[in-house]
This record gives structure tokens, sequence and C-alpha cells, in this order.
């Protein structure tokens, strides 16, 4: 089957690389693994999809290139992406710089990239799988596995036999493609359930390309150093300092989340790039939680000496009570056992309460991740057309690349860029050789 365009994967960047492709009359086809496309997108934002932020800045991304990052954001920013999706019918709702459909429903964006994929005529073919992409003379020859849902009986004992028709996903057979432009729009490896299984990776490697390490990113991470059953559940306002080896690599501060495991919350998720890629450098990782940012240390001392003084008729708990959450009271004290505070050890247990430092030992892994950090080189690439410095025609956007975000719509920025900046060029491309 011969194509003009093939688009490998139809989340975010490959939609919208779809679009801006057909959009300059290139013949399209999008080959995606999933039976659906955008279902990642349907996700994000907790199924309201944050799909930009007002603001921008090259603090908001990490890459082993940032130059680069910048330069593809001088082509297509945020009020690009808010005119292109405004066009699709996508009124913006903004909450303290966090862009929303004003739907607050994520479904709106898949619907309104599916209604102008259909409108252009892009071809979509889902249930998919590329295995190979061979360049030829004339582009690229691509190879996928086509999985096909059959209906099969199974029998069920409840009190007689009944027949039971179930649909089950099977393997069927081998797909052949030749196109003249191939888009790599695969994401990575967070959330396979929702599409990304690191298929891009293998794809980019089997043609010759680099990688940065991948890891998870924006993900929960699971620790050692306190008695984590004990507190799990407790959610507190908190800053905290990630070390590596001793070294402060990042700080952040809000709602802390603590589990059975370790902690979450946003915060952990903004510093989790950094401890996963220490770890997986075998380094050792550690963080210090304030659970009371609002104080300074020398003020929390001496507020915890004068509760202690006007309270002697307390216990040790009863004296922290409305100062913090009762369950950390009970860790906090467990872990200061050689302290008397009705001494002059006020100033170590506000210092416990302010430096309370765990290990990390893992991440919760790429399957409870909402992106990865790593991915291919961005300096493979030969500006922001994205197109490779290896092979001709061949462009590569969205997660696969080595360029990850913080929270908050950064992610699907870098996406909706990319793809945009990709797919224009592809066609153009075209265009020029006609």
């Amino acid at each position: 089957m011969k194509r003009e365009v093939i688009v490998v994967g139809g989340g975010a960047a490959g939609m919208v690389a779809a679009i801006a492709a057909a959009s300059e009359g290139a013949r399209v086809t999008i080959l995606e693994h999933k039976e659906k496309v955008g279902k990642k997108i349907l996700a994000t934002g907790n199924g309201k999809c944050n799909y930009t932020n007002l603001y921008q800045s090259m603090e908001c991304y990490r890459s082993e290139n940032l130059p680069f990052v910048q330069e593809v954001f001088s082509h297509f920013n945020e009020k690009d992406t808010i005119a292109f999706f405004q066009k699709l019918g996508i009124v913006p709702k903004a909450k303290n710089g966090y862009l929303y459909p004003g739907s607050e429903q994520a479904s709106s964006i898949v619907d309104v990239l599916t209604m102008e994929l259909k409108h252009l005529k892009v071809e979509v073919r889902c249930n998919e799988d590329v295995t190979k992409i061979i360049p030829t003379k004339e582009g690229y020859h691509i190879q996928t596995l086509v999985r096909v849902l059959e209906t099969r009986s199974g029998a069920k004992q409840n009190g007689k036999n009944k027949k039971k028709e179930k649909a089950i996903e099977v393997d069927s057979y081998v797909a052949e493609y030749d196109a003249k432009k191939v888009i790599i729009a695969t994401g990575g490896r967070a959330s396979e359930k929702l599409g990304s299984n690191g298929s891009g990776y293998r794809l980019l490697k089997e043609m010759g390309y680099g990688l940065v390490p991948v890891v998870p990113a924006l993900v929960q991470l699971k620790a050692k150093g306190a008695d984590f059953e004990q507190v799990a559940g407790v959610r507190c306002d908190a800053n905290i300092t990630l070390l590596v080896d001793g070294e402060k690599v990042a700080q952040e501060e809000g709602e802390l989340q603590l589990t059975n495991y370790g902690v979450s919350g946003i915060p952990v998720f903004q510093v989790s790039r950094y401890a996963a890629k220490a770890l997986y450098d075998q380094k050792k990782v550690t963080m210090e939680i304030d659970f009371l940012p609002q104080f300074g240390l020398d003020e929390l001392g001496a507020l915890l000496c004068q509760r202690y003084q006007e309270s002697s008729y307390k216990t040790d708990h009863e004296v922290l009570i409305g100062l913090m959450n009762d369950k950390l009271i009970t860790l906090l004290l467990n872990k200061a056992k050689n302290i008397d505070p009705y001494g002059t050890d006020c100033k170590r247990l506000a210092k416990r309460m302010k430096q309370f430092t765990i290990e990390i030992t893992d991440t919760n892994g790429f399957d409870n991740a909402q992106i990865c950090a790593g991915g291919m080189d961005t300096t493979e690439l030969a500006g922001v057309t994205m197109e490779s410095k290896k092979h001709s025609g061949f462009y590569i956007v969205g997660e696969v690349l080595d360029v990850d975000g913080i929270c908050g719509g950064y992610n699907l920025q870098w996406a909706w860029a990319t793809g945009y900046l990709a797919g224009k060029a592809a066609g153009k491309k075209l265009k020029l050789h006609e």
C-alpha cells in the first residue's frame, strides 16, 4: 500500500502532525497500535486535559539539549497552540495560567482532533503494531503486525453449561506500506495501557539512532526511613529537597502525599525525573521533608518551647496537636525518642520536623509514570523541522525525544509543537517535489 506520509502513533503529537501534513495537501495515514487514537489525552489533567500553560520558561523543561527546545518554541509556542485549537472549536479556559478546554473535558480535545482528521481525509488504521521501518530509494518501507478481534465461544459452569461469547485480540497478519515521508510519534514507555509501549525506542535504535537513557518521570517515589504504613493517606503542605550523593539537585513545595510505599503528590512528581536518573546511575538519593515550611527553624523552635512551657500538664503528643497532622506527630516523636522538649531540645525537635530525611529506593515504574525522561538525542535532528539528519524525510516528535516537562500542560505543549512543525515540514517538502 503506497502512502505519501505515514505517521506512526495516534497520540497527541501524531494527530497534530497528521493534521498539519494533510493541511498542506499530503495524503496521510496514521498507524496506531491501540484500538483508537488519543487514548492518553483522555487521561490528562484528571480527565479535563490541561493542554498548555500561559507561563512558559525553559525552567519548565528538561533535556540534554535545552537550546533545541527553546528553538522549537520560538516557531510554535503556547499562543500558536491556543490558536490551533480555537480554530478547531476549543474555547480556552484559564486557571492560574493552566489552560483547559471550556468544556473541561479531555474528550473535547480528542473529538475536535478526530473530526479534523476526518475532514482532511486522513486514514486512521488502528490495531497495527509497526515492527520494522526500512529506508528505500523512494522513501520508506514499513511492516506492521495487524491485530483483529475474533469472537470465540467458551463454556461456563453455573449449574448448567452455558455458551459464552467473548472477543479477544489475535495477531492476524502482516501489512506492508511504502511511504515517501515517515513521522515517528510513538510516545515513550509511560502508561503502556494508554498506548506508550516503548516501541519507538526500539525502532529508532534499529535504525541507528542514539538514546539518552530512558527512566520514568512525573511518578511516585518509593522510600525507606519512616513507618510509611503508619502515615499512609496523610496529605500536607510541605517543602521537599532532593539530594543525590548528598548534593541538592531539586526543591519543590506543595501538597505532599504519604503512601504505604513512600511519597507522592505534585512536588514529588516534579523532582522524580532527577531521582530516577540518579537511581539509574546507582547513586544514593535522599529527600529532606520540611513538614512546616511556614516557619523558620529558630521561629519553630521558639514556638515549640512556648507550647511545652504553657502545657506542662499535657503529654508530648498532646502538646503538638493542632500544629500538624496527628499521624505525623506520632511518626516524628517516634523518630525523636531521645529528645526532651521540656528541657533544651526544642530546636532539635524543630529540626526533625523541618529536615525529616528519607532514602529514595525506587520509582513506581513506567506503568504509573505520566511521562518518560530521556529518549532520542535531539542533536540528531536537522533543526525545528524535526527531520532526521541521517534519513531524509524521516521525522521524530513528541515524548520519544529527550525532552520532558514538569506538570502543568508542558508535555502536551511539546507534543503539539513538535507534531505541528514536523507535519508542516513533511507536507511542504512533498509540494516542492511535485
